[in-house]
This record gives C-alpha cells, sequence and structure tokens, in this order.
C-alpha cells in the first residue's frame, strides 16, 4: 500500500511506525535472513503479527512497562523484533555482544537490572546461566535455536516458540491488545539502552529516546535520499549503536528491506547475493578487501593483472570526478566505461558491490588510498562522525563533496564547536538523554545546555569540513615539545594491509615508538610467496624479512609525517612487532577493536621500556586466552628496530 508518509511527531514510535509501515507497505519485503542456505522472507505485514505475538507472549510471561530486556546473539530477524516487542510494552531492550564473554555480559545484565533476556542458542543460554546467580533481577531466558537444548528443564529457560504460542493464545483472548498498547509510548520515552565500550572503565548504558534514534534516523535518510526501495545487509553487532540506525531505526523510517547473513563466516557470499544499495563498514572491512584484492591479482594471469593495473591507474585519475559528477572529458568517459566493463564491473559483481548506491565509513580514519580506490571504481564510499551519544550522526559527507582526510560537515540539525582545548563539541536531535545510574558521568559529558564533550580532538578546514586529529585526553606532547597524537600515527600505520593494529607511545619521551601487530593473511601470503616458512603468527612476526617489511611501511609513514609541520616531530624511531595479536579476550581491546591503552601499558610495561632502553631484543612471556577459552603462555625474543627519521625535505626522497 501507499500513501503520504505521516508527520514524524504523530508517529513517533518505533511500534507506532511498525503500524504504519504494515499500512503502507504490507506486502514489500522488511527482513530477510539465510538460514540453511536459503533465503526467508518476512514482508511488513508479517513482522507486525510476529512483534505482536512476540510482545503478548512476553506480556503473558510477566514482562511489565519499564523492565528491561537482554538480547544476545548474531543478527536474527527475532532479535530485531524482540526489540520492538519490549519497546511495544513500554520495557527497554538492551543489546549485548554476543562475543563477549560471562563476566562481561553480567555486568551489563546486573547493571541494566534486565529482568527478561532473548538469545539465539545454547551458547548465549550457557553464559547467562553461568552467572544468573549473580543477577538477582534476571528470572526469564528464552532462547531461538532450540538445538542442544533438549535436556535443559529449567522453569525459566523456554523456547522462543513456547513464548509465540503463548502470545498468539493471548492475542486471541485480548482481540485489538497490541494495537491499543502501542499507542501508549511516546517519543520522549527511553527507546534502547546501548553500552559504551569501556575503553577506560566500566562501559556506560546510554539511554536513547525514540526521539534521538528516530529524529536522527529520518534526517540521515532524507541527507541521502534513502526509499523503501534500498536494501542493506545487517551483519555488525546489534550492541553497536550504528546496526540500530542502519539495520533497525533507518529501516522503520524508511521501510528499506533488512538481510540478516547465515554467519559471521557467509557475510562475504551473502553480500554477494543479496546485493544491497547501502552499505556500512568500518575501515578495517574495506582494508581487508582491498587486501584481499591485491592478493587474489597476484595470482592471477599476467594479461589480467597488467589490464587491472592499467585501467585501476586510469580510474585514480578520473573515477572520483566521474562519481561527483565533475567535468571530464568525453574521451576519458569512454575509456572509463570499457574499464567499466573490463575490470570495474566485474570486480565490483563479485565483491557484492554492484548495487551499492551509498556506503559510509566511521570509527577509525580510512586510508586515503584505500579511499580512492573504492570511490575511483564508482563505489559511493563516505565518512561519517558519529557516536552512541548522538545516536550516531555527527557529522556526514554531502555526494559531491567528499574528502579522504576530513568527516565532513554537520549533519542535519547539529551543532558543532571547538573548544578552547581543541576538544569538538556536539549538540542535536540525537543527543543521548543521560547514562543510566550515573548521573556524574553524564554531568561530565552533556551541560546544562545539551552540549556533548566528545572527548576527540579536531578542527575544521577551509570549507567548513571537520578533520579528527585524536582522542582529546591521548594528545599529548613529547619532551621537546612536539605535540604527540597516538591515534593519528596509529592510523596512518594501519593503512599498510600488513599492518592490523599499532599502539604508539610518546608523550612526555624523548621520542614515539610503536607497537605493531601484523595482518596475518596479508603478511602470511607475502611470505608464502618468498618461500619463506613459518609456524604461526609468533614466529612469522620474529622474522627478519618480516622486519624489513614493517621498517618499509614504518619510514613512509615517517615521510608523511616530516610533512605536517605540527607533527613532524614525532616520527617514530623506534617500534617492535608484538609477539601476540592484541585480543578483546584478553582484555586489550573492546568488542568493538578499540586499544585498551591503559592495559596494554600494564600489561607490556617491559616492552615500553625496552623501546626507550636501547637495547635491540627484549625476552618476554604473555599469558593468552585461546578461542576455546583455555589460557596458555607464549614466550618470545621481540626484536626492537629503528626507523628513519626524516626532515621535510628528505620525505619526498623516502616516499
Amino acid at each position: 500500500m501507499s500513501g503520504e508518509k505521516p508527520a514524524i511527531g504523530s508517529v513517533d514510535t518505533f511500534p507506532k511506525l511498525l503500524l504504519e509501515n504494515a499500512r503502507r507497505y504490507g506486502e514489500r519485503p522488511s527482513i530477510r535472513e539465510k538460514d540453511l542456505g536459503i533465503w526467508q522472507a518476512w514482508n511488513w505485514s508479517d513482522v507486525k503479527g510476529e512483534i505482536a505475538e512476540m510482545a503478548a507472549g512476553l506480556k503473558s510471561y510477566g514482562f511489565e512497562r519499564g523492565d528491561s530486556l537482554a538480547i544476545v546473539g548474531d543478527n536474527r530477524p527475532q532479535l530485531y523484533w524482540a526489540m520492538t516487542a519490549a519497546q511495544a510494552l513500554g520495557g527497554t531492550p538492551v543489546p549485548m555482544y554476543q562475543d563477549a564473554v560471562a563476566d562481561e555480559m553480567q555486568y551489563v545484565l546486573e547493571h541494566a537490572e534486565a529482568c527478561f533476556a532473548i538469545v539465539e542458542d545454547q551458547e548465549q543460554t550457557d553464559k547467562l546461566l553461568e552467572v544468573m546467580d549473580k543477577c538477582p533481577k534476571l528470572k526469564e531466558i528464552v532462547f531461538k535455536d532450540s538445538r542442544g537444548m533438549r535436556h535443559y528443564d529449567q522453569s525459566y529457560v523456554r523456547s522462543l516458540d513456547s513464548l509465540m504460542e503463548a502470545g498468539r493464545k493471548y492475542l486471541a483472548d485480548n482481540p485489538g491488545w497490541f494495537e491499543a498498547e502501542t499507542q501508549k509510548g511516546v517519543g520522549t520515552d527511553i527507546a534502547i539502552m546501548l553500552y559504551t565500550s569501556g575503553t577506560t572503565g566500566r562501559p556506560k548504558g546510554v539511554m536513547l529516546s525514540f526521539d534521538n534514534l528516530i529524529i536522527t534516523a529520518k534526517n540521515g535518510a532524507e541527507w541521502d535520499d534513502l526509499t523503501e526501495k534500498d536494501e542493506v545487509l545487517a551483519y555488525l553487532p546489534m550492541a553497536w549503536v550504528g546496526d540500530n540506525i542502519f539495520s533497525y531505526s533507518q529501516s522503520y523510517v524508511s521501510g528499506f528491506c533488512v538481510s540478516c547473513p547465515e554467519s559471521s563466516d557467509t557475510v562475504t557470499s551473502d553480500l554477494k547475493e543479496i546485493g544491497p544499495t547501502y552499505f556500512f563498514a568500518p575501515p578495517r572491512v574495506f582494508e581487508n578487501i582491498l587486501t584481499q584484492v591485491s592478493i587474489r591479482m597476484e595470482d592471477a594471469s599476467w594479461i589480467n593483472r597488467k589490464l587491472y593495473a592499467y585501467f585501476m591507474d586510469f580510474a585514480l585519475s578520473v573515477g572520483p570526478d566521474i562519481l561527483d559528477g565533475k567535468p571530464v572529458s568525453f574521451g576519458d568517459r569512454i575509456l572509463y566505461a570499457i574499464g567499466e566493463f573490463l575490470v570495474y564491473g566485474p570486480l565490483k559483481n563479485e565483491l557484492g558491490f554492484s548495487r551499492f548506491r551509498l556506503a559510509y565509513t566511521a570509527g577509525e580514519a580510512i586510508g586515503p588510498d584505500i579511499f580512492d580506490f573504492f570511490r575511483s571504481m564508482g563505489v559511493n564510499v563516505k565518512q561519517l562522525y558519529g557516536s552512541t551519544e548522538a545516536s550516531v550522526f555527527i557529522c556526514m559527507q554531502k555526494n559531491g563533496d567528499v574528502k579522504p582526510d576530513t568527516v565532513g560537515v554537520p549533519a542535519t540539525g547539529v551543532e558543532l564547536r571547538i573548544a578552547d582545548d581543541g576538544e569538538v563539541h556536539f549538540r542535536g536531535p540525537g543527543t543521548f538523554v543521560a547514562y543510566f545510574k550515573n548521573d556524574e558521568a553524564t554531568r561530565e559529558t552533556k551541560d546544562d545546555e545539551g552540549w556533548v564533550m566528545t572527548g576527540d580532538a579536531g578542527f575544521f578546514d577551509a570549507d567548513g569540513h571537520l578533520k579528527i586529529i585524536d582522542r582529546a585526553k591521548d594528545v599529548g606532547k613529547l619532551n621537546n615539545g612536539t605535540m604527540f597524537a597516538p591515534k593519528y600515527i596509529e592510523n596512518k600505520l594501519k593503512f599498510f594491509p600488513f599492518i592490523t593494529e599499532a599502539v604508539a607511545f610518546g608523550n612526555e619521551r624523548d621520542y614515539a615508538a610503536a607497537f605493531i601487530n601484523i595482518d596475518l593473511e596479508a603478511v602470511g601470503n607475502w611470505a608464502e610467496r618468498r618461500g619463506l616458512a613459518y609456524s604461526g603468527y609468533t614466529d612469522l612476526a620474529m622474522r627478519s624479512e618480516v622486519y624489513d617489511l614493517i621498517t618499509d611501511c614504518v619510514n613512509k609513514v615517517n615521510a608523511d609525517l616530516a610533512d605536517d609541520d605540527a607533527l613532524s616531530g614525532s616520527q617514530i624511531s623506534r617500534f617492535l612487532i608484538l609477539h601476540k595479536l592484541l585480543d578483546a579476550d584478553d582484555g586489550e581491546l573492546t568488542r568493538t577493536r578499540k586499544v585498551r591503552r591503559n592495559t596494554v601499558a600494564d600489561r607490556y610495561g617491559e616492552l615500553i621500556d625496552a623501546l626507550y632502553s636501547g637495547v635491540d631484543v627484549c625476552p618476554v612471556e604473555a599469558a593468552v586466552t585461546f578461542e576455546d577459552g583455555r589460557k596458555g603462555t607464549i614466550k618470545a625474543d621481540v626484536k626492537i628496530r629503528e626507523a628513519i627519521v626524516v626532515n621535510s625535505q628528505q620525505a619526498q626522497a623516502v616516499e
């Protein structure tokens, strides 16, 4: 069905939007899931029925207005429906990271006062049962996937099928109940609670209202002309605010279809099958894709390698201008069209990018070379700047006004200011309500006028675009007075496909130094082509040939830094390749892959001291957590290398 869109103010909650979408788009697909190799689809009318039954089932099980519902699992239609079902009842959904260990889940469950949980499978059920005695308010666990659950006989562990059956009975006994219940909510009610990554302490529960999410989602959809005809692949954690905007809020606002992959291992193939028009990925995903393309091209025939190299070089010269609608000569357009037929089109099809109308990246800086690579072959990749406390959108890039080194201009309705110390402040329609049960942190982050302190340092360029330098608290100075921005340096290192993670040091030191994690797949492929045998990450990371490879990357970063007057003095003098990958299970990264600097500094203090003591080798022993939960240790003699520090005149020669 079709008709005029109602004003958002009159349809101000997701349950109300659900009813409206069922009326307007009843037969259009709302959500898909790939299960056992087959795509299953539900239209908006189907989804309304499923959510109504789920809400009624929760009601019959004792879920009350004001209760919190924990949601744990991969991206599944039923888990998205659970969010709307809880909201229809006046409850608060609390999505949690599905790969979190039981202790991490315990904190969120206890702090959020979750009394119900809907989980995907046995693994998540077991983690909740492990900590249930420490979470006194948690009284019901509902599981979606019944595999392995036959012998779970606890009365409070129930299947989703049984909940839905209870819901159908409740609806039969109470006709019109769901529609009436949805009308009780208003835009200022809390819609969801999302926990921050907790890089410097315990995660905080960010309370976002319906107004926050719906108005922000609507503004973003209008910015990029999203409609019910768009499609998105939902593969990022449901506990992350980005997924709640791209895969939930904007779907409800625009009416477009969300597709859930079969598993995290099938995302690439599922992306190709679905061919979404709207896509979000952190920079690391785009970097990994380019790395895979480069590796595969090395295996291609010589003629394909020549064609690829020629047309990609040509695309870099004219592709971005064609994408942005800028003047390009007729001859160049013809040659670009040939490249589209021979190289760009087949490559985009192989990646699942053929139908991309819009792609966003955020979270970290993306390498200009990577950014230009995708835009040059017609993929409209743009950057945005956001946070949980902003309901994502703070800055966005407009079509035709895209720069690789900025995050764009303020999003619709958002005000920005730069404080005297360089910190970025914002306020806008997505500004969070408060941190749950943490008034002190709320006051420290948001002032009485609604300005939120992002903790990021940045500045506006001449065109009014925002450039983010680093976390404000992390910006320091070397002993010679040079500004030291570790994240800025780390991002430059991670632009190289051989480097997957980096941690820079230098504040109140004589020079900058760095830890580096190599990318096992990219460096492994490089090593195999050179006949270098290795037994695993540690063995590969310690090889002199690999140190030579990474030294070249560090030297290029130094040459780049040498051209920046403010940062030329913070070039990397010494570095080492860590003997193990930094890991969220070891507490070194957050679940969103952000480095916990304090943890790394405490755990590897002897290596930091070695970087500044002049030694060339440092023996270490580190505790690790394996995928199956077992603990172990890794011993290694970590080498330390000197890098070339250049002045601005030498930089061009090094490049």
